[in-house]
């Protein structure tokens, strides 16, 4: 199918592994990220180097392109202005470029951190939004603006993807797989006992694939994207230490002082772990795929611990190029803080 389609966080995480999809099926692609396009793959993509909150980046980028996929976003460690400047002024830009120049497609890559902290399973699209942090509240906009540009005639497929992991994931998961190959166990809050529902990025990037390809009537809508078979988040945990091989075992920490202990190490700016995960690891996780099965025929075909195991593979790989590195985003290791002397005692 030939079509020209910017890819905004292109150099990112799911931003790479969207555009080799793209590319290995004859899909022109256009790139736009602040970060640059250091792939294999540069040479056959047209990489623009820029910002989404800059009106002449975001204009010279939507120029003859057919169809969007907004996956550019401020992650939850950056500074909250930035997070919503970034992730609320720059999808404002995007989708008002969009209208003007009447692209027939433009899909936005939300977050299941629009529902908040879990308080039932498997949670639906119609249930309410309640954004946990700077981060979550932003998304919840971002999707707001997305609803107006539905009435403006756009297509708007809008996608909540459960934490997703693969090829070029490090950020948070890289600390289970720095403890795991170092042949360490790994803590879980409380029993570890809660169904904790994940994604491969590979089954985020086909679903991506069908917004972009199918009628409009099927993908003008909202949709849950997580895998179908899952397990607990001890099972997660497990499943990467499995790997490791070194006869390693979650261990579960009581829930309330351990929560209260990463509240204050997060305040004190010694620990990389955010609130949305602290505070809902220890709950049930899942959101119905139902929608995306009945409208998109689809059911994600990697359960958890493929995914886990998949990206640890890939981690093993690449590890030593990460070494002294530490970042942000999702590609590169977040500093471990206080935590790095903590995988000492597991």
């Amino acid at each position: 199918m030939s079509f020209t389609c910017l890819v905004t966080g292109g150099s990112g995480f799911l931003g790479i592994n969207l555009i080799r999809l793209l590319l290995a099926r004859e899909v022109r692609v256009r790139s736009l990220d602040i970060a640059p396009f250091d792939y294999p793959e540069r040479d056959r993509v047209e990489a623009l180097l820029g910002d989404i909150r800059d009106p002449a980046a975001v204009t010279r980028a939507m120029l003859g392109v057919d169809a969007v996929v907004h996956g550019a976003a401020a992650l939850p460690l950056a500074p909250a202005n930035e997070i919503h400047s970034t992730n609320v002024g720059g999808t404002a830009l995007l989708l008002d470029a969009a209208c003007r120049q009447r692209r027939p497609r433009f899909v936005f890559i939300s977050s299941t951190a629009v529902y908040g902290i879990p308080d039932h399973s498997p949670i639906r699209e119609d249930d309410p939004l309640h954004g946990v942090g700077p981060y979550g509240c932003a998304k919840i906009d971002g999707e707001g603006l997305c609803a107006k540009a539905r009435q403006s005639g756009l297509c708007v497929p809008v996608l909540r993807p459960k934490s997703f992991v693969g090829p070029e994931r490090l950020g948070a998961f890289e600390l289970l797989y720095d403890w795991a190959c170092d042949g360490h166990g790994f803590p879980v809050l409380g029993r570890g006992d809660n169904p904790y529902q994940l994604l491969d990025v590979e089954d985020l990037c086909e679903v991506i694939w069908l917004c972009l390809t199918r009628p409009s009537t099927q993908v003008d809508d909202n949709f849950n994207v997580g895998a179908e078979q899952f397990g607990s988040m001890r099972d997660n945990f497990q499943a990467v230490l499995d790997r490791a091989g070194h006869g390693r075992h979650v261990v579960g920490l009581p829930q309330g002082p351990a929560v209260a202990l990463l509240r204050l190490l997060r305040a004190l700016h010694l620990s990389p772990l955010y609130p949305w995960i602290y505070e809902t690891a220890a709950h049930d996780s899942a959101v119905s795929i139902e929608r995306l099965q009945a409208r998109l025929g689809y059911t994600p075909r990697h359960s958890n611990r493929d995914a886990l195991q998949r990206n640890y593979d890939w981690y093993l790989a690449h590890r030593a190029e990460f070494r002294g590195r530490s970042g942000v985003s999702h590609r590169v290791p977040w500093k471990h803080g206080v935590l790095a002397l903590a995988k000492h005692f597991f």
